[in-house]
């Protein structure tokens, strides 16, 4: 059996030496498509042997068995022809079947970074000391994979696609997911919370029955080529032998009126990306009262409509969107209105360090009935942590107190500010859908960098602005009456 780790660190220090690969999202790039072929090719062996008739959706020229086994098979200039002139080309165009499509999609935006045949070499037989059919290799390979996924922080903009294991654990345990039930991430990145959900389906599972009815319900959308691949992947990591579900696209591009009741699904958990600004036209498919070009908040709505009655979700939102005006209100209203908002848990500024320090909200609600009454609890910063960081990361004890918290719930008052409070809905309405409530009475200082400073500035300027601006009109008409 490979050391694993060794294998991947070898993995990367061979392609460190490649002039073609500038910097780590390539070098992250060109795993992980090399990596899907010998996933893929180790699955259809075990396919095979349980199903005499299996025909591979890879033409036969293609198969990872025919040029990437040999250690002593093509190298040099043949090698990277063969990838650049037919691999790639020959995956990108196939098309008919499930598997064929699924195999099209992943290729469709994929590169050979490497210029060297014989380093590339080396790569690929490295990578094949890994059985994928192996339980033990398997498992031990799956904590490589986050490791992979945690190494996107440090690839420029990708980091945006991971989301701390503990945090994805939690929501996926608090929505509580059943079998039979279609589960979504419209924002899927790489797939923590769709993996996370399929571990919490197979506590359930009983029958073959079961697992079938788990493989036909995980659902995910991504737009980027990158966490699109590494979501299908982590998906065949975890059993799903043709994850059909996990689409490459615009999640956003679909007109919200347009959503079937067949669409909609029965539990959505998601961290959807927030800070960003949708392409033009892309608010036209969403309501005039409500039409916004900021990302989280056409991904709130979007997740309320996709919601059937009863519905569970738990999401991942910055704090803009919980003290924001104009169209934010309208957006929370409608929320409040349509769904049971019954928790809402402000988390500490760096779980998601050193991504962003944007603080962070989890929020938990039911389609089908109006909110009544949210719960608020601030989760505070464990004892011995300043911080999180890279070294001392968020682990999923370190939510425990929410899990002690969650099925008895009371208020909670340290020095005079509140750690855990419920307030009704006229509450709410009266401070116009303000949702900033038990956050955190004192912030240590901290030396942002000055882009991160900037944005952070404006958007709290933008903020008080809008509050300004309300108080003034108020005034104005009570002066006006009088």
């Amino acid at each position: 059996m490979a050391n694993i780790s060794s294998v991947i660190k070898a993995i990367q220090d061979i392609m460190r030496k490649d002039t073609g690969i500038n910097g780590d999202a390539q070098r992250l790039s060109q795993i992980v498509w090399i990596l899907f072929l010998k996933i893929f090719a180790d699955k259809e062996e075990e396919l095979a042997l349980l199903d005499d008739n299996y025909k591979s959706p890879i033409p036969e020229n293609l198969r990872w068995q025919n040029w990437a086994i040999d250690e002593e098979g093509i190298t040099g200039d043949k090698l990277i022809n063969f990838i650049d002139g037919e691999l790639i080309p020959g995956l990108k165009q196939l098309q008919g079947t499930e598997k064929e499509n699924l195999i099209a999609g992943i290729f469709q935006d994929t590169y050979n970074y490497m210029k060297s045949g014989t380093l590339l070499r080396q790569v690929i037989n490295k990578i094949n000391e890994i059985d994928f059919n192996s339980s033990s290799d398997r498992h031990l390979f799956n904590d490589i994979y986050e490791q992979l996924l945690q190494s996107l922080q440090s690839a420029g903009n990708a980091g945006e696609f991971y989301t701390p294991r503990p945090v994805t654990q939690f929501i996926v345990e608090m929505v509580n997911p059943k079998i039979g039930e279609k589960i979504l991430d419209p924002a899927n990145g790489t797939g923590g919370f769709l993996t996370c959900s399929i571990e919490h389906l197979r506590k359930q599972e009983d029958t073959t029955e079961d697992r079938e009815k788990i493989n036909n319900n995980i659902f995910g959308i991504e737009k980027k080529p990158l966490p699109y691949q590494l979501c299908v992947t982590n998906m065949i990591l975890h059993n799903i032998d043709t994850p059909k579900n996990i689409r490459y696209g615009n999640t956003l591009s679909q007109p919200i009126t347009n959503i079937s009741q067949d669409q909609k699904v029965h539990c959505i958990v998601t961290n959807p990306p927030f800070g960003g600004i949708e392409e033009d036209g892309i608010e036209s498919n969403f309501p005039a009262a409500y039409r916004t070009k900021e990302t989280a908040d056409l991904f709130l709505l979007y997740i309320i409509a996709m919601l059937r009655p009863d519905g569970r979700a738990g999401v991942v939102l910055p704090d803009g969107a919980l003290f924001g005006e104009g169209v934010k209100t309208r957006i929370k209203e409608k929320l409040m209105k349509d769904c049971n908002l019954h928790t809402i848990i402000r988390l500490p500024k760096s779980v998601f360090a050193p991504y962003t320090s944007i603080n962070t909200n989890l929020l938990f609600f039911t389609k089908g009935e109006p909110t009544k009454e949210t719960w608020f609890y601030r989760l505070d910063m464990p004892d011995g942590y300043k911080n999180f960081s890279k070294t001392k990361p968020m682990k999923r004890e370190h939510l425990k107190p929410i899990d002690e918290w969650w099925n008895n719930r009371e208020e909670i008052e340290i020095d005079g500010f509140y750690k855990a409070k419920k307030y009704t809905i006229d509450e709410i309405k009266e401070r116009n859908y303000n949702l900033d409530l038990c956050g955190f009475p004192y912030e240590e200082e901290e030396v942002l960098p000055p882009l991160e400073l900037l944005n952070q500035y404006t958007e709290k300027r933008a903020a008080l602005d809008k509050n300004i601006d309300n108080v003034l009109s108020q005034i104005k008409s009570l002066l006006e009456v009088k």
